[in-house]
């Protein structure tokens, strides 16, 4: 049987180890954010993608990430506490982690096989590029992280 995301577990930024087969039978959109970047206000079109669809099984999966200019510095807690006051966020973070190198997180190594960039790149170029995932657990899009939230709208309401 093929691999879904599903498969995977990760740790919630506070420390809690959630299974993504708790998402089983959801669409999902799957980013890896940080705090201090010029892409930093998606999260507000993130919160609204979330609020419009939550209630069709719809869910954004937060993925804060350090990798990318030193532009996600803080510790879970501050990027917790950044996300809630600047942008009411109430989707999940994660706790921080990598997604290229040799500490890649096994979710990431997963989501870059399953959808390559640009001709067929396996990195992530830059902070808030995002995964569109089915409700099979399948990885079907991947965008790039000037893609705003919105720009995406018409594809989640295919997989809802």
């Amino acid at each position: 049987m093929s691999k879904t995301i599903y498969d995977f577990e990760m740790p919630l930024n506070n420390g809690e180890v959630k299974s993504l087969s708790d998402y089983e039978n959801q669409v999902l959109l799957i980013v890896n954010t940080a705090s201090k970047c010029g892409f930093t206000p998606q999260y507000d079109g993130l919160q609204s993608l979330r609020e419009k669809f939550k209630d069709r099984g719809f869910e954004v999966l937060g993925f804060p990430c350090d990798q990318f200019g030193h532009q996600e510095p803080g510790s879970d807690t501050e990027i917790e506490q950044f996300c809630t006051l600047n942008f009411n966020i109430s989707f999940p973070l994660f706790k921080k982690s990598e997604v290229n190198g040799d500490g890649t997180s096994a979710l990431y190594e997963f989501l870059k096989q399953q959808a390559p960039g640009l001709l067929g790149s396996k990195s992530i170029k830059w902070n808030f590029t995002k995964f569109l995932v089915n409700r099979k657990g399948e990885v079907v899009g991947r965008y790039a992280p000037n893609t705003k939230p919105e720009g995406m709208e018409k594809d989640i309401e295919k997989l809802l």
